[in-house]
């Protein structure tokens, strides 16, 4: 592999659109931010001569910047496709996002591929969420390799950095994670480092020599053999080990010679399956024009060794109704089976969905059916409806290269779909589908916004949900008790793009203000209130007494009011209008101005006038009558209480657990969860927790993940309390 004849499936020409499912490739690049995937994703276009030979595109622009507040930002944010082609293989490369607020980029990616490239920086190694990707790539069996970059940084070491790949990533294999390749290094500078000018093929033993900018193949002299033998000889145990023969290991090391082709087919066979995981190096030529380093070994082990979309087991498909519905893998003339796996806006062809094709074959100009359901929870309606589709197109930079088709296990952008989300499924009209959503991370950051101007305001409710149709990760919120509009996002970075996009996308322009949680009020003991409401002004009057008793109900009871007047001092039609009034002021609250909840209002006595009392009047004197009480009694603010779920390696469990503490949390139990982290569960005050997303990152460097549930309402401690009541009487 790097060191065959190339001879794939359809070799002798290029295409505009791929003909069979079998000369398609969909690898995702994953790793953390700055590990180098975009540059990466350059240098294999270079080599695959998408670009031409000044580096650039034809409009001027790198081969996968369209967006500009990834230039502002100077890092990936999202999704981007950049499909090269290879001895006739079309390569869609998956560029995603390395920062761990847009995880529901990388998710898309995962979608859409087939196998995963893991991009790791020789000066930074392998980060914990990093490690969590590949174990998420791991329970799916996805095929994975992975690619050290930065190798022209001083301390680089590709032999200690492939050891600490196979500690990472191996850790029930330590021989499935072995190079292909070994560095050759060129003289050593003022400071020491020997840079790394090409590669020794370990399976192959040929010299391939990039200093130039060209790749250039030799032969190895006699002295160099013996400095690969201990690697290689561990390369093809490893890669027989996976062998489908069982007798060549045993005739491996009874001494026998395996030959060239064998080793190379069994390799292939390893990868695909997801079962060997082999090391190489890359990095882009130094003025930027040339071939890189690796990367022409990197395009063979694509094409040679991942998986084609036929090997990609079917997804599961129903019905819109839920019926279960077998769908055959990956076959261009079955049913229409596709998924928006990203959506954006483009200030010149409007809406552009990146589709995943994975049964039948998408046309431009024809009408499919579209179905979203299952995001209820982040502010998607389920929907059903039929939409023509526009142009089919393949990016190039800023531009769109038309197609005239998209077949099984292809991906290309559609135009025009303006009611299409991402996470929805297309199918034919008269053959409606529906795919399973994928996991989506859950949005924990509340960002509290409102319209900077009127102007704003006339247009704040089509951007928003615009956003949050292009990003399933964030959820919207209308707030009935805070009256507060809350775009959920997944951290800071993440909000800052949302901004941004609400700026200069959609043109709204919105102020960020302190998030409000729901709190309630309550009381702490039993209390006594009479509601008068006389008056005589000329005219009709107004006459209505009532006498209640407040007492407070456990947690979840709600508002009960019952009747115990005798004798009929208060008319049997109004004793229904003082439940109103007095379900009326429980709901603006009685001392900080939050909903009332959680007792029991009992109607004892009161008095009527045979003209002037009237329903009006009655749930006024009702109303009077619980703020009396009130003022009479203790009355506690309650605030919402989560149960919260860290999932967190074992050395942070200890600050974990004293951060939460400090949060006024209680740690109800912790548990083993395997692979060297634990679950911590605790109660925490909601009000604690508005920014533990940022917080939790920060105390485990990434490595740990968490969720809440809305557990119940309870006291506030009487000193916080006091606060938010002069805050209120403030307000």
């Amino acid at each position: 592999m790097g060191d065959k004849a190339n001879a794939h499936p359809g070799a002798a020409g290029r295409a505009t659109a791929a003909d069979h499912p079998a000369s398609v490739r969909n690898v995702v690049l994953v790793g953390h931010s700055g590990s180098g995937k975009t540059t990466l994703v350059e240098a294999l276009a270079l080599t695959a001569r998408a670009v031409n030979r000044a580096g650039r595109v034809e409009d001027g622009g790198t081969v996968s910047d369209y967006d500009e507040i990834e230039h502002r930002q100077q890092r990936s944010v999202q999704l981007s496709l950049v499909p090269v082609e290879w001895d006739g293989i079309k390569i869609n490369l998956l560029d995603t996002p390395g920062y761990a607020d847009f995880v529901g980029e990388l998710r898309a990616g995962l979608r859409a591929a087939d196998a995963a490239l893991f991009v790791v920086s020789a000066s930074d190694g392998v980060d914990g969420s990093t490690r969590m990707v590949w174990e998420e790539c791991a329970a799916v069996g996805m095929p994975r390799a992975i690619v050290i970059t930065h190798l022209e940084a001083a301390r680089a070491d590709f032999d200690e950095m492939t050891r600490t790949c196979a500690e990472a990533f191996g850790a029930d294999d330590p021989d499935a994670v072995l190079p292909l390749y070994l560095p050759l290094h060129g003289p050593q500078g003022p400071d020491g480092h020997a840079p790394v000018t090409g590669l020794t093929g370990l399976l192959s033993q040929k010299l391939f020599d990039y200093s130039s900018g060209e790749r250039k193949e030799s032969e190895p002299g006699a002295d160099q053999l013996p400095l690969i033998e201990e690697a290689r000889n561990r390369l093809i145990e490893g890669i027989i080990a996976e062998s489908e023969d069982e007798t060549l290991m045993d005739r491996y090391l009874g001494g026998e010679t395996v030959d060239f082709k064998t080793l190379v087919e069994d390799l292939e066979r390893a990868v695909a399956r997801g079962v060997f995981f082999p090391v190489l190096a890359a990095a882009p030529a130094a003025d930027g024009s040339r071939q890189g380093l690796g990367t022409v070994e990197l395009l063979e082990l694509v094409t040679g060794g991942f998986p084609t979309p036929l090997e990609h087991a079917a997804p599961t498909v129903t019905t819109p109704d839920g019926k279960p519905r077998e769908v055959k893998t990956c076959d261009p003339d079955g049913p229409l089976v596709a998924e928006v796996v990203k959506t954006a806006s483009d200030p010149y062809v409007g809406r552009l969905s990146l589709v995943r094709v994975f049964s039948g074959t998408l046309r431009p100009d024809e009408t499919v059916h579209v179905s979203g359901h299952g995001l209820a929870d982040r502010g998607h309606e389920d929907h059903d409806v039929d939409e023509r589709i526009g142009a089919l197109s393949r990016p190039f930079g800023k531009q769109q290269r038309s197609l005239s088709h998209c077949i099984a296990g292809d991906l290309a952008c559609v135009a025009k779909l303006n009611r299409a989300e991402t996470g929805d499924t297309l199918s034919a009209k008269d053959d409606p589908l529906l795919m399973e959503p994928w996991e989506m991370p859950d949005p924990l950051l509340p960002l509290a916004i409102h319209a900077h101007s009127k102007q704003d305001e006339d247009k704040l409710s089509q951007g928003l949900a615009r956003l949050v149709a292009e990003d399933p990760t964030m959820r919207l919120e209308q707030n009935q008790d805070t009256h507060q509009v809350v775009l959920w996002c997944l951290g800071e970075a993440h909000a800052d793009v949302a901004l941004e996009r609400l700026r200069s996308r959609y043109g709204v322009q919105v102020d960020v203000i302190p998030h409000k949680v729901s709190l309630r009020e309550t009381f702490a003991d039993r209390s006594q209130g009479r509601g008068r409401h006389v008056k005589q002004s000329g005219g009709h009057g107004q006459y209505a007494i009532c006498e209640i008793e407040v007492e407070p109900l456990p947690g979840g009871s709600g508002i009960e009011f019952v009747d115990k007047v005798v004798g009929g001092a208060v008319p049997r039609q109004f004793i229904p209008s003082v439940e109103k009034g007095v379900r009326a002021q429980a709901a603006k609250g009685v001392a900080a101005g939050y909903p009332l909840i959680d007792v029991r209002v009992t109607l004892r006595d009161g008095k009527a006038h045979s003209v002037d009392s009237s329903d009006a009047a009655f749930q006024t004197a009702g109303a009077l009558a619980l703020r009396e009480a009130a003022a009479e009694a203790r009355i506690h603010l309650l605030e919402p209480v989560a149960e919260v779920t860290v999932l967190v390696g074992d050395d942070y469990v200890g600050p974990v657990m004293s951060d939460l503490s400090g949060r006024r949390g209680r740690v109800v139990g912790t548990e083993q969860a395997g692979g060297g982290r634990t679950v911590v569960r605790a109660e925490v005050p909601e009000i604690e927790i508005g920014r533990y997303s940022v917080d939790l990152r920060s105390l485990s460097h990434g490595t740990a993940r968490f969720n809440r549930v809305y557990a119940r309402h309870e006291p506030m401690p009487a000193q916080i309390a006091e606060k938010v009541r002069e805050q209120a009487k403030e307000g």
